[in-house]
C-alpha cells in the first residue's frame, strides 16, 4: 500500500508538472499550441502508466479510481487513499511550477487551470468532460483492466493516445481535463476556481458510466 500510494503521487505529480508546464509554456511568441499541450499530457500519462502500472495500476486520476471502485476492482478504503495522494501530487506539482517559474509566465493561464470557453455553458462543459472521460476509462478497461486485452506496453501507449486525442478535441472548449486532480492542483495553487464543479461531476460521471458499460457488457461472456 505505501509503495502504491507513492507511485500514485509521483505519477500525478508528473502529469501536472509536465502537462500544466506545457500550458504555461504556451504563453508567448514561442507557443507550443494545443497539439503540443495534448502531446505533453499524453506522453506523461503513457510514461507513468508504463512506469507505475505494475505497482499501483497507474490511476493518477480520481475518475479512474472511482471507475474501478464502481466495477468492484477496488475496495473503498484503498480508493479513498488513492484519491487523497492524487490530489496531493497534483497540488505539489502546481506549487512547484509556481515556485520555479516567473509569475509573468504562469499568471496568464493560472498555472494551467482548466476553464470553460466563453461559448460553453457549464452544463455543456459537464457533458463534454463526461464524454471525454468515458473515452479514456473505456480505453483503460479495454487495454489494462480486461485480462483479454493487449497487455501493459500497448495499454500505456493507447491510454496516452486517448488523453492526447481528448485534449485536441476538448482543449479549446473545457481544457480537456478528464481528471479532477488535474483541475484541482492548479486551481488550488493559483486560486482560479471558476466552474470547478464541472471538472468534478463531468469526469466522475463519465468514468462511472464507462466502467459500468464495459464491466456489464464487455467483461461478461456472451450467453
Amino acid at each position: 500500500m505505501p509503495r502504491s500510494l507513492l507511485a500514485e503521487f509521483i505519477g500525478t505529480f508528473t502529469l501536472i508538472f509536465v502537462g500544466c508546464g506545457a500550458v504555461v509554456a504556451s504563453v508567448g511568441v514561442d507557443s507550443i499550441g494545443l497539439v503540443g499541450i495534448a502531446l505533453a499530457f499524453g506522453i506523461a500519462v503513457a510514461a507513468m502508466v508504463a512506469a507505475t502500472g505494475h505497482i499501483s495500476g497507474a490511476h493518477i486520476n480520481p475518475a479512474v479510481t472511482l471507475s474501478l471502485l464502481v466495477a468492484g476492482k477496488m475496495k473503498a478504503g484503498r480508493a479513498g487513499a488513492y484519491v487523497l495522494v492524487q490530489l496531493a501530487g497534483a497540488a505539489a506539482a502546481a506549487l512547484a511550477l509556481r515556485l520555479l517559474l516567473p509569475p509573468s509566465s504562469w499568471e496568464p493561464v493560472n498555472l494551467g487551470a482548466t476553464a470553460l470557453a466563453p461559448q460553453i455553458s457549464p452544463i455543456a462543459g459537464v457533458a463534454i468532460e463526461a464524454i471525454l472521460t468515458f473515452f479514456l476509462v473505456f480505453a483503460i478497461f479495454g487495454t489494462a483492466v480486461d485480462e483479454r486485452g493487449p497487455g501493459a506496453p500497448i495499454a500505456a501507449f493507447a491510454i496516452g493516445l486517448v488523453v492526447a486525442m481528448d485534449i485536441i478535441v476538448g482543449g479549446s472548449f473545457t481544457g480537456g481535463s478528464m481528471n479532477p486532480a488535474r483541475s484541482f492542483g492548479p486551481a488550488l495553487v493559483s486560486g482560479a476556481w471558476g466552474d470547478w464543479w464541472v471538472y468534478l461531476i463531468g469526469p466522475l460521471a463519465g468514468g462511472a458510466i464507462a466502467s459500468l458499460t464495459y464491466s456489464k457488457v464487455f467483461l461478461k461472456e456472451p450467453a
